[in-house]
Parts: structure tokens; C-alpha cells; sequence
């Protein structure tokens, strides 16, 4: 599904340039969930905007889904995260303006779903989430809980091949947080789904096929650079 190759990337602070990514190497099999774990500012919000090509490394390869990023223009990339990607956010970042059936329907307009199907699909997964009373609520009037329970469904509402979610629980309550990990867990292997997470809770990671952490620009945990055997097969 995934494979990063010799992945560097780094930002211009003043006069100086700051290594953020070094040399990584990561193999993520179909439908694995991989837990990133690291110290703050150690890279690892930056590793998920470049595996959705929301910002592209300095050098080496990323090749999602058969696709190699960095040979990929802007709009190429946009389009390429469109159709294979969900994203959830820490903050949520639902569109205030938007009721929560609207929220979820701009994924599927924005890939060209008709309309009664795209209708179809936002109701199910209202349900799915247990927010079918709440479509015509604007985010405002959610609890923060019930704002990430939308964003994990707008995340998958368009059936990404990969999820990506940055601290999803890291703006909400312990018993909060465990549900809606529980949440974007269960509907992303339902679906065989490939999950990242990137998350500060040891809670969390224990749910993952696999733990990897990001210490001096470099991935490292068990079998960094491979899928665990179970997903090999897949």
C-alpha cells in the first residue's frame, strides 16, 4: 500500500536548516494499522503531509498505492489524496458553515459521486457513527466528541484506501478519546482499510498491528523498514 524510500525533508528556520525527516524507510501492508509514536516537533505531522502529498520531501521516494509522489505535480498529488486518502485531524477542522450531512458530502462531490448516492452514503455513515440526528446541525452545536465522530466519518465517507489521523483523541477527554479511537479502529478494519495513526497515547498505540517511533529524524520499532508477516500476505 505504502512504501517510503530514503525519505529526507527539512524546513529553513532563520539562517539555519533544520533536519525534520532522515533517511526514513517504511513498508506499510494493505490493511495494516501502524501507530507513530515520537516527541512533540520530532516530525511526525510532518511524515503524515507527506504521505497524503500535502507537502513533498526533499528527497527519496514515496510510492502510495502504485503511485511515486514525488513524480506527481501539485494537481496530480491533490487528486491522488482526494480519491485515496481520508484524513482526520486533531482539531477536527469541519467547515463551520456547513451543516454535518454537508460536511461529509463535500469528500464525495469533490470526486464526482452522484448525488442520490452520495445522499445514500452520508446517511449511512450518520448512522454508522450515531450522528443521523444531528445532519442538519452545524459543528458549533456538537460537543467535541460528537465534532471528531463527523470528522472520522467524513474520512471515510469517499472509501479511501488509507486513512491518516494526526492525535485524533489528543483534544478530547480519556473516555472521549477511547471511544472515538475505538470508532475510527473498528469502521477502518471493517472496511480493510489501511490505518496510520500518529498519536502521544500508549493506549492508542496498543491497538495497532504495529508501533514505530520517530526519534532524530529516523522511523525505528519493529520491523521499521517491513509489514509484519500477517499483512505480507495480504
Amino acid at each position: 500500500m505504502l512504501a517510503l524510500r530514503h525519505v529526507c525533508k527539512s524546513y529553513r528556520e532563520a539562517q539555519t536548516r533544520r533536519v525534520v525527516l532522515d533517511d526514513v524507510n517504511l513498508e506499510v501492508a494493505r490493511g495494516e494499522f501502524v501507530a507513530i509514536m515520537g516527541r512533540s516537533g520530532t516530525g511526525k505531522s510532518t511524515l503524515l503531509n507527506l504521505i497524503s502529498g500535502i507537502d513533498v520531501a526533499d528527497s527519496g521516494a514515496i510510492v502510495l498505492d502504485g503511485a511515486d509522489l514525488s513524480a506527481l505535480s501539485e494537481r496530480q498529488r491533490t487528486l491522488k489524496r482526494r480519491h485515496t486518502v481520508g484524513f482526520v485531524f486533531q482539531f477536527f477542522n469541519l467547515i463551520p458553515t456547513l451543516s454535518v450531512a454537508e460536511n461529509l458530502m463535500l469528500p464525495l462531490e469533490l470526486i464526482g459521486s452522484r448525488r442520490d448516492a452520495a445522499g445514500e452514503r452520508v446517511a449511512a455513515m450518520l448512522q454508522r457513527v450515531d450522528l443521523a440526528s444531528r445532519a442538519e446541525s452545524f459543528p458549533d452545536r456538537l460537543s467535541g466528541g460528537e465534532q471528531q465522530r463527523v470528522a472520522v466519518a467524513r474520512a471515510l465517507v469517499h472509501e479511501p484506501d488509507l486513512v491518516l489521523a494526526d492525535e485524533p483523541t489528543g483534544n478530547l477527554d480519556l473516555e472521549t478519546g477511547r471511544s472515538v479511537l475505538t470508532l475510527l479502529s473498528d469502521m477502518s478494519r471493517d472496511a480493510g482499510k489501511t490505518l496510520i495513526v500518529v498519536t502521544h497515547s500508549e493506549e492508542a498505540a496498543a491497538r495497532a498491528d504495529r508501533v514505530l517511533r520517530i526519534e532524530a529524524g529516523r522511523v525505528r520499532g519493529p520491523s521499521a523498514n517491513a509489514p509484519t508477516a500477517s499483512h505480507r500476505a495480504s
